[in-house]
Order: structure tokens, then sequence, then C-alpha cells
């Protein structure tokens, strides 16, 4: 079988290889921000292979520059949030297409503001949904507690995915 990955996430590519596949990178270019849903779940389905984080009700996507990324990381401390990821799988042959989203909730200890310094100067932060890359070896002592898995917060539910393979097939 051959699998084309729409993503050009270092994350995602590490699970897809993780979970055995050999794939191709083919990405769209596709303004995320233009595209406007009001529930999480409506829009990464509508972004097709996305992560956002909600905090405190609201969606998060990549910050836009340090200071709110900064600000992020300040918010999570101490407190919680939540990914909401998309998996969309298409049979190019068949034209059947599934997808699915799947949420986690995040738990964080409090993070030093020396902690959150560095990640921001390292600027990896900013690549990321809500500025939230927890498996960073900064943040790895502060994550009190994940509610799913750290696959899916990483962008690529492997259950979701293995799924939707198989649905598709």
């Amino acid at each position: 079988m051959q699998v084309i990955l729409g993503s050009a996430s270092i994350a995602r590519k590490t699970i897809l290889a993780e979970m055995g596949y050999q794939f191709t990178v083919m990405t769209a270019d596709i303004d995320e921000k233009a595209i406007r849903k009001e529930k999480p779940e409506e829009l990464v389905m509508a972004l097709a292979e996305a992560k956002v984080v909600v905090y405190d009700g609201a969606i998060r996507e990549k910050p836009s520059n340090e200071e709110e990324a900064r600000q992020f990381m300040k918010d999570y401390s101490g407190g919680h949030a939540a990914t909401v990821g998309s998996v969309v799988v298409t049979n190019l042959k068949t034209g059947l297409r599934k997808g699915g989203w799947d949420r986690v909730e995040i738990h964080f200890h409090e993070i030093p503001d020396e902690v959150i310094e560095k990640l921001v100067e390292e600027g990896i932060v900013l690549k990321a949904a809500g500025g939230l890359i927890i498996e960073h070896p900064l943040i790895v002592p502060f994550v009190k507690q994940v509610v799913g898995t750290t696959d899916s917060v990483m962008g690529l539910p492997k259950a979701l995915t293995e799924k939707l393979l198989k649905e598709v097939l």
C-alpha cells in the first residue's frame, strides 16, 4: 500500500514511521488561519489533518509571535489544556474517504518562567498548535497527566489512523 502524508510536520512523519509505514510527503499550501469554525472538532476536520489546542474554551493555533507563545505557556502552568486533532484518509484508487477526530486533556504542574523562556528562545513552540509540545525534554517534567495519548497530542493519533486506514482498504 502506498501512503502519502499530507503534512510537513516532523512529529507526524516520526509517528507514521514508528507505525511501520513507508510514505511520501505531499503538502498543500493552505492558509490555516483563513478557515474558521466555532467548534474545535469542526475546525480540525475542515483543516483535514490538523491539530488545535483548546484553552479556557478558546481555540489556539500556532502562536503568531514570541509574546503570544510565552503567554500560552504561562496560561498552561498549573492548569490544563486540550488538543483536538483529526485524521482524514483517502483511498486514491476507489475515492473512499474517511475521517475522524481525537481529543486529549493535558494537565500541568507549575512551569517555571525560566523553562518558558528557554522554550520561547528555541522557537520550537512557535511551530506547534497552542505552542504546546509536551514531548519536549524541558516540558516533560511539568506534565502532570495526559488523558489520552501523547501521539494524538503530537498530531497523529495512531489508533485512529490505523482504524481509518483499515476502513478505506
